[in-house]
């Protein structure tokens, strides 16, 4: 029964970017990062096989799956930081969550809550969600940004190595780039 699903699921998938090509994708990373668990390990992959295949190119599939994911976790989180914990106290029995574990996830949030965003971003299934309760906590980067020095600093500490890994991407990618026509022209 769950092979059915899926194979259904990956199907429409494959046939919305067939239709669709880059609109297709944003549009489908766009749903999965609302909170609705539409796979985009079928998604960038399928859409990677048609980069391999010359029917898309490779910025345009990891732009159109990027802005996709924001659009969709943007989306998650202004439904939650609007509908918030009201909505959750009227309609939380429903979805089986009781008032105590909102608290729970509220004073976990207040606590852990930047890590936890962060960490959870980078795991499947998990990133699906993730938006939401940073709508719920009213999570705001640039709040943090003007107002915590320390946020800040923290964050430009890291900028010589992000240059410094830029630029020996850079050199890596023409040195490699010179060897290969300098190979060639040699025959």
């Amino acid at each position: 029964m769950l092979d059915q699903v899926i194979s259904a699921i990956a199907a429409w998938i494959v046939a919305v970017i067939s239709a669709g090509g880059y609109f297709g994708i944003v549009v489908l990373m766009a749903i999965e990062s609302a909170c609705i668990p539409l796979p985009s390990e079928i998604i960038m992959p399928f859409a990677g096989y048609l980069v391999s295949i010359g029917q898309l190119s490779l910025i345009g599939a990891a732009t159109a799956g990027a802005l996709g994911c924001n659009i969709g976790s943007t989306v998650a989180y202004y439904v939650a930081a609007k509908g918030g914990r009201p909505a959750f106290e009227r309609w939380g029995r429903y979805v089986l969550i009781s008032t105590a574990e909102v608290d729970r996830a509220e004073h976990f949030f207040a606590r852990y809550g930047a890590i936890t965003v962060f960490i959870g971003r980078l795991l499947p299934v998990v990133r699906t969600f993730i938006a939401f309760p940073a709508g719920l906590a009213r999570m705001l980067l640039g709040a943090r940004w003007d107002s915590d020095p320390t946020f800040r600093s923290l964050f430009h500490r890291f900028d010589a190595v992000i240059v410094a890994l830029l630029v020996a991407a850079v050199a890596w990618f023409v040195w490699v780039r010179w060897r290969e026509r300098a190979g060639t022209s040699d025959k």
